[in-house]
This record gives structure tokens, C-alpha cells and sequence, in this order.
């Protein structure tokens, strides 16, 4: 099943549940029961790291440095 996340409209508390896709966009009980309202809100999940979202190729392979860079271009000692 999904993760969603959901915002407290009042103070921007947000809190992650585990639902059905059918039931993404039900109401919300505040888990504090302090009466808060919650809205799902755009998740930034990003399942490979610095390395994927720089173009490299994700995870560090075919000679890249995990840190993102290409090979021989990061100053990490042992890179």
C-alpha cells in the first residue's frame, strides 16, 4: 500500500499514513486529538537519492561517485 503524507491546515504538522490509493483522499483523524484538519498534501519522495535525480545513472555505478559526481571529480579521500 501506499504512503501518503497529510498537513495540518492549522500549524503544518505532517504526519504519514499507510492507506489504500481508494482512500487517499479521506478524511484524516488528528492523532494528537487536538480537533486539527488534515490535507494530503504533494509528496518529494525520491527513491534514488542524490545520485539518481543528478543524472549519473543512480547508486554510484559505472565509475561514478555516490556523492553524485563522475569519476575522478570528487575530492572524498579514497574516491
Amino acid at each position: 500500500m501506499p504512503v501518503y503524507e497529510y498537513e495540518a491546515i492549522e500549524d503544518g504538522t505532517v504526519i504519514e499514513l499507510i492507506r489504500p490509493m481508494s482512500k487517499a483522499d479521506e478524511p484524516v483523524d488528528d492523532p494528537e486529538d487536538k480537533g486539527r484538519t488534515f490535507k494530503r498534501k504533494h509528496s518529494v519522495f525520491s527513491a534514488g537519492g542524490a545520485a539518481a535525480s543528478s543524472g549519473g545513472g543512480g547508486g554510484g555505478g559505472g565509475g561514478c561517485c555516490p556523492c553524485g559526481k563522475g569519476a575522478g571529480m570528487c575530492s572524498r579521500p579514497g574516491a
